[in-house]
């Protein structure tokens, strides 16, 4: 970099425009804990810097030194050389005020269930914001434990089994559960959704399950690819995970029990395949239709 653009990126300020100009000519995209440039650079500069990613307006006219802004520019550029997603570059992703650790082994956490889960927004609108109180959960597809531990925190009387398919994943969630301090609360099961959890029973299941499309799926930006294709694809409709979640969740629900998935954009496909049943669609910032809620009594 020429010796004036290096005395512009002295501050924080500086290495942000730096930053944004970066990711506005280069065309990467976003969506893993980020949705525009300035909070891509920001994060990565912020963190580069070992500053609190989400204080950003404090630390702008903060002075660096010429290690410090090499360093962050670093980070910066290889965002844009390698496609990933800041998340792994950094190893965290952040789900409210909540840390994960993530790598390449687990699909970045994005999760409108945890929102739900953190907000004053019901889960489950039937029953109101404070209406679910279980104390066993299951949390399926439980890639980096994010869920799972999000509901261990909201329900302190809930033991909760979080199972995936992924040993790698199951690795990462172990890593997690336990900087949390919840491994006497959360337990990791190796599963293919309900295949090792026979005659096990839970008040609430979640799943963010893979839920991407097949054609949706030929045209994922190169950040999306980085993650585990296990993680993301299901079927021609997106559906075929959440069908075998519907299909085995009376068995594993206890009377008066609730299902929690999350479907992304395939409201529309789920409720022509599924026509006449009563799903519950609780409203995330986004708006509804992303989560849908069934109690047991109402499942297919």
């Amino acid at each position: 970099m020429a010796r004036e653009s290096v005395k512009r990126a002295a501050t924080v300020r500086g290495l942000l425009e730096f930053g944004v100009d970066l990711f506005e000519r280069s065309g990467i995209s976003y969506g893993h804990g980020t949705t525009n440039p300035v909070d891509e650079a920001a994060w990565l500069i912020l963190r580069s810097l070992g500053l609190p990613p989400h204080d950003l307006d404090a630390h702008l006219d903060r002075p660096v030194t010429e290690a410090q802004s090499r360093a962050a520019r670093a980070l910066l550029e290889e965002r844009v050389a390698t496609r990933k997603p800041a998340a792994y570059l950094l190893h965290e992703a952040w789900l409210g005020p909540h840390r994960f650790y993530v790598d390449e082994r687990v699909i970045v956490p994005r999760s409108f269930i945890g929102e739900l889960l953190l907000g004053d927004r019901p889960l489950v609108p039937s029953l109101g914001t404070r209406g679910l109180s279980p104390v066993s959960i299951l949390d399926l597809c439980t890639g980096s434990g994010c869920l799972a531990i999000l509901a261990a925190l909201t329900f302190p009387r809930a033991k909760v089994d979080a199972a995936d398919l992924s040993e790698e994943a199951l690795e990462v969630a172990k890593r997690n559960v336990a900087d949390y301090g919840l491994q006497d609360r959360v337990r990791l099961v190796a599963s293919d959704l309900y295949s090792a959890l026979a005659g096990r029973t839970y008040d609430l299941i979640l799943s963010n399950p893979p839920y991407v499309k097949a054609a949706s799926m030929r045209n994922l930006p190169p950040e999306y690819r980085r993650e585990p294709r296990v993680a993301l694809a299901s079927g021609a409709d997106g559906l075929d995970h959440a069908r075998a979640i519907l299909a085995g969740a009376r068995e594993h629900l206890n009377p008066g029990g609730f299902l929690v998935v999350e479907i992304g954009h395939n409201r529309r496909a789920l409720e022509k395949a599924y026509p006449g049943v009563a799903f519950e669609w609780p409203r995330a910032r986004a708006g509804k239709g992303f989560v849908f809620a069934l109690a047991r009594e109402r499942l297919p």
